[in-house]
């Protein structure tokens, strides 16, 4: 498989860090990973009629992504993230509600890429809004109907989620990603205890959700692979930390390639290791897009 056809579905924002705007949004960053590393990646998200969205398809379609899905809500702006970093480089976000995101539409044009597709990625903040969520389920129902790899990035963000929409997309998907952070809340969501060693937190997981698979990062502890054939871990990739923001949305888009690519799990859970490591080591969740900003306040 040289190109493999990805469709990215979710929110695509501006992440308000003190220093300036920078684009972002998990299933953007994932997409403008996977498109920089040779995806044919299809970005599917709804911004507003405004600068901050006119700007956002500008920077999807410089990374190579195709656009022809994206959408403009007349009645919401495109979305923004208050961001905080600490002392190593670890983000606090206030997400704004009532963003454009939330407006994603349904569409025969959706319909018809996703029956030419390879993967599907999405995640839990993009489900926050009725009509985005119905819209994603049924993209995801159709999906898992075709037999698609489905890669679900939970992604928990405050106050955004519940045990039941954890639970509804984890049935939905064949591929969890998560963090060691979330991992007691989505064990806790899904009704299962946190055993004494992690692994086996994940296998039970694993098999009481029927997921094919399951990943976890660990910062910079590395990340760990849960499947049928067992378990794989892979230690941390050392590097100088600048900021881990999109750390995470990098990691699973070489993951999701290299599934796509048939890599051996444990080269495949190395490199994204690597790959993530490369991101903390610079400024922002894409670093040749550090310097990208609106043309002009968005009021």
């Amino acid at each position: 498989m040289n190109k493999p056809k990805i469709i990215s579905l979710g929110e695509v924002l501006w992440d308000l860090f003190p220093e300036g705007p920078r684009f972002g949004g998990a299933p953007a960053n994932f997409a403008c990973h996977a498109a920089l590393m040779g995806g044919d990646v299809t970005m599917v998200s709804s911004v507003g009629d405004d600068a901050r969205g006119r700007e956002a398809i500008k920077i999807l379609a410089a990374c190579g992504i195709d656009t022809a899905l994206m959408q403009s809500a007349n009645n919401a702006l495109t979305g923004t993230v208050g961001i905080e970093l600490d002392s190593k480089g670890k983000p606090t976000f206030k997400i704004h509600e009532n963003s454009a995101w939330d407006e994603l539409q349904w569409t025969s044009e959706l319909a018809a890429r996703i029956a030419g597709a390879n993967a599907v990625y999405f995640g839990t903040l993009g489900q926050r809004g009725a009509t985005s969520r119905a819209t994603i389920r049924q993209a995801l129902t159709l999906a898992r109907s075709l037999g698609l790899l489905r890669v679900l990035d939970v992604n928990l963000r405050r106050p955004f989620y519940n045990a039941s929409l954890i639970r509804e997309s984890i049935a939905l998907a064949g591929v969890l990603k998560l963090s060691d952070d979330e991992l007691g809340e989505v064990a806790a969501a899904c009704d299962i205890g946190m055993a004494a060693k992690t692994e086996d937190t994940l296998v039970t997981l694993r098999e009481r959700c029927g997921l094919d698979l399951i990943v976890m990062t660990r910062g910079s502890k590395g990340a760990v692979l849960v499947s049928a054939e067992g378990v794989v871990d892979q230690p941390g990739i050392p590097t100088i930390v600048v900021d881990t923001v999109g750390a995470g949305d990098s990691f699973t888009a070489a993951f999701v390639m290299g599934l796509l690519r048939g890599e051996s799990p444990q080269d495949n859970l190395r490199k994204s290791c690597e790959t993530a490591a490369a991101v903390c080591s610079h400024s922002g969740a894409v670093p040749i897009l550090v310097d990208s900003r609106p043309e002009e306040p968005a009021i």
